[in-house]
C-alpha cells in the first residue's frame, strides 16, 4: 500500500473549527457587531506597519526580528484572523472575538507563526515588494480592494456570503465551501506574514484546504532556514 506524501508544514499555521449550530440570521448584522473590533484594528494595523519598518532595519543589520516586535505583530494577525473568522472572512463561529493579542486557545480560530532565529539580510530588501508581487496578485483576487469608495468584495467575501445564504435556508454550512474558504484565508495569511518580514519561507502556490493543518512538533524546524 502506498502512503500519500504530506505537504511540508508551513511556519505560518492557521487552524480553525466550524462551530455548530450557527445562527441562521446573525451573519446579517455581524458587520455592525464587529465595528468595535474594526476601530481597534485600524490603529493596530498602523502600529503593525510601524513595527514592520523597525523590524526591516533590525533584520538588515542584525539578521534578527526583535522578539517583542515579532510577538506584537503575530498578535495583530491573530486578532485580525479571529475577527475575519467571526465576520465575513469565514462566518465560522458566532462566538464574539476577544479583544486580545494573545493566543486564546479556546477560540475556534487560531494562528501561530514559528519565530525565526535568523532571517536573510538580502531577502529583506526584496521579498516584501519584488518577490511577493505574484502573491499580491493572487491574494488581491481573494480579498478584493477598495476603489474610489466602491468595495470589491473579493472571492473570499463572495463565497462567505454564499455560506450565509446556505445557513439562512438550510441551517447548515456546506463543508466543501468551508474547506475552500479556509484554504483561501490560509493562503492570504501566509502571504501577509511573508510580506511583513516574519518568515523567509516563500508562501506556496498551494490551496491547503480544511480547518486544520498539522502543527510541527518542533518549531525550530523553520528557525534556521
Amino acid at each position: 500500500m502506498v502512503t500519500p506524501m504530506r505537504a511540508p508544514t508551513h511556519p505560518v499555521r492557521v487552524n480553525a473549527h466550524l462551530d455548530a449550530p450557527l445562527s441562521r440570521w446573525l451573519w446579517l448584522v455581524k458587520w455592525l457587531l464587529a465595528i468595535p473590533h474594526y476601530v481597534v484594528l485600524f490603529f493596530l494595523w498602523i502600529a503593525f506597519t510601524v513595527v514592520s519598518v523597525i523590524a526591516f532595519f533590525a533584520i538588515l543589520f542584525t539578521e534578527r526580528y526583535p522578539r517583542g516586535l515579532f510577538d506584537f505583530n503575530v498578535g495583530v494577525l491573530r486578532w485580525s484572523w479571529r475577527v475575519a473568522y467571526y465576520s465575513y472572512g469565514a462566518l465560522g463561529t458566532d462566538r464574539y472575538p476577544p479583544f486580545s493579542l494573545g493566543e486564546e486557545p479556546d477560540y475556534p480560530a487560531r494562528l501561530d507563526i514559528a519565530y525565526p532565529e535568523r532571517l536573510s539580510r538580502g531577502l529583506v530588501l526584496v521579498k516584501w515588494w519584488l518577490l511577493a508581487i505574484p502573491q499580491y496578485i493572487v491574494v488581491g483576487f481573494f480579498l478584493g480592494a477598495s476603489h474610489l469608495g466602491w468595495w470589491d468584495v473579493g472571492l473570499i467575501g463572495v463565497l462567505t456570503i454564499f455560506a450565509g445564504v446556505a445557513l439562512a435556508f438550510t441551517e447548515k454550512y456546506p463543508k466543501d465551501l468551508y474547506d475552500l474558504i479556509m484554504g483561501l484565508n490560509r493562503w492570504a495569511l501566509r502571504v501577509a506574514a511573508y510580506a511583513a518580514l516574519m518568515t523567509d519561507v516563500y508562501p506556496p502556490f498551494r490551496l491547503d484546504q480544511g480547518g486544520s493543518e498539522e502543527s510541527p512538533s518542533e518549531a525550530g524546524l523553520w528557525q534556521d532556514r
